[in-house]
């Protein structure tokens, strides 16, 4: 049902093209300019929000009191899952909003169907505007073809979570955050074992831990910058596929769930940190990990890898056919650049702030401890700044996700069924290869 979705906002979207120039600007009595904005309700990252309006609303006052003037409106309770047709409709009804949020999907479709500006030139002539400030992995996630076509609002690493108490108990030192794949294993080997003699594994070293978690750390690069080949048979992709199998070997074909990892039986899986901001504070807390104490660290790195992992931004662009360009880009700002509406990210989402200053502040680390227990640790921000900054981009060509499905079954049954890893991975890139000629 998702694919036809997005499958029929993309036929919406080509015929809409034309009909992209026009964006509904109302006037109020003659006085007052509207500028429409476009989002969705609820977060981005798929955990529980009841605080979605309360920054975007908290911006559009301060937005309007130094604009005299001008009035912020939006359409409420959008859903996330609508949020994709209700723009292709707009675009459709050439009603596009002058200032909308952009799902990572619907991106690159946008920018090639010339629905959104180019900011290069906005940036290059504002010369309060300032590209450092953000994090540079954040802000090249709104780039496409070398150009800028939409400023990031909020960003989620993934990190690697780990079950101190299973740790402790099992007399093993929390890594550090330079540590490497022969370091997991040796963790995961000394863990993975029968806790009560009944002949099966009860404690284990992963959970939902895979391929591409290693692949990221591998310091490989997988695909062609258009998104035209893949390259599985590098000798990094080759060396993290063997030691995905290692780490599988270990379980000796027993299947790992939520619930071993929900009742403190894994050391190690994971989590975006807007998991981690969910989950370690009430009331979520109460539903999930209760019986151990958790922390999180970096990905554990290969030889020719770091400890790196996928970085996720949610996006606001600007359509190209709004009337007020220079009051767009200006409350593009208000959202994505004033630094106490990027600290509102901290106070009321689960993301990080996509600013460096914001993220690496003492402020920040104080408002995600005001909701977690005493004497929980909160993620370092200096840790979590370098996670972002370091971070990977997954890649929007069209079939990525195709991709990378056709690849989860294929080296899942290549471990599960014990096969060569080097023949299996050959024949799979040729088909690979084939399909995205196609």
């Amino acid at each position: 049902m998702k694919k036809k979705r997005y499958i029929t906002a993309a036929v919406i979207f080509l015929a809409a093209v034309t009909a992209a120039g026009a964006v509904t600007v109302r006037k109020i009595n003659g006085k007052e300019t509207v500028l429409e904005f476009g989002m969705f309700t609820g977060s981005n990252w798929d955990v529980a929000s009841a605080n979605s309006y309360v920054i975007i609303d908290k911006a559009i006052a301060a937005f309007e009191e130094s604009h005299p003037g001008v009035k912020i409106h939006y359409d409420s309770g959008i859903l996330k899952e609508d949020y994709s047709e209700w723009c292709a409709r707009k675009l459709l009804e050439g009603d596009l909003p002058d200032v909308f949020m952009v799902l990572d999907t619907d991106f690159g479709q946008y920018c090639s169907l010339g629905a959104m500006k180019d900011l290069d030139e906005l940036i290059a002539e504002d010369g309060d505007f300032d590209e450092s400030a953000y994090f540079s992995t954040a802000l090249n996630i709104g780039k496409n073809s070398g150009h800028q076509y939409a400023l990031p609002y909020e960003v989620v690493p993934t990190l690697l979570f780990v079950n101190k108490s299973l740790l402790a108990k099992e007399n093993i030192e929390m890594p550090n955050q330079d540590w490497t794949w022969d370091d997991m294993y040796e963790i995961c080997k000394k863990v993975t074992r029968d806790t009560n003699g009944d002949g099966l594994l009860d404690q284990f070293g992963t959970y939902n831990y895979n391929w591409l978690n290693v692949v990221n750390t591998s310091g490989a690069k997988v695909f062609s910058e258009d998104g035209s080949r893949v390259n599985f048979t590098s000798s990094e992709v080759y060396g993290a596929l063997r030691f995905t199998k290692q780490i599988y070997d270990l379980n000796q074909g027993q299947k790992v769930t939520q619930e071993d990892y929900n009742n403190g039986k894994v050391a190690f899986m994971p989590l975006t940190f807007a998991e981690y901001r969910t989950y370690k504070t009430y009331p979520y807390k109460i539903k999930k990990y209760t019986t151990f104490q958790w922390d999180c660290t970096t990905f554990p790195a290969g030889i020719n890898g770091g400890n790196t992992s996928e970085v996720d931004a949610l996006l606001i662009g600007i359509s190209d056919g709004t009337k007020h360009e220079k009051l767009a880009w200006e409350f593009l700002k208000q959202l994505t650049y004033e630094e106490e509406m990027q600290m509102d990210i901290f106070r009321y989402s689960q993301g990080v702030s996509v600013l460096k200053n914001v993220t690496t502040s003492e402020e920040a680390a104080a408002i995600i401890q005001e909701d977690m227990d005493e004497g929980e640790r909160v993620i370092d921000s200096s840790l979590l700044g370098s996670v972002i900054e370091d971070g990977i981009i997954a890649p929007r060509f069209q079939q990525y996700d195709q991709v990378i499905n056709l690849a989860d079954n294929e080296f899942s049954k290549m471990m599960e069924e014990d096969k060569n890893i080097d023949s299996t991975t050959k024949i799979f890139q040729r088909t690979i290869n084939s399909y995205l000629k196609q």
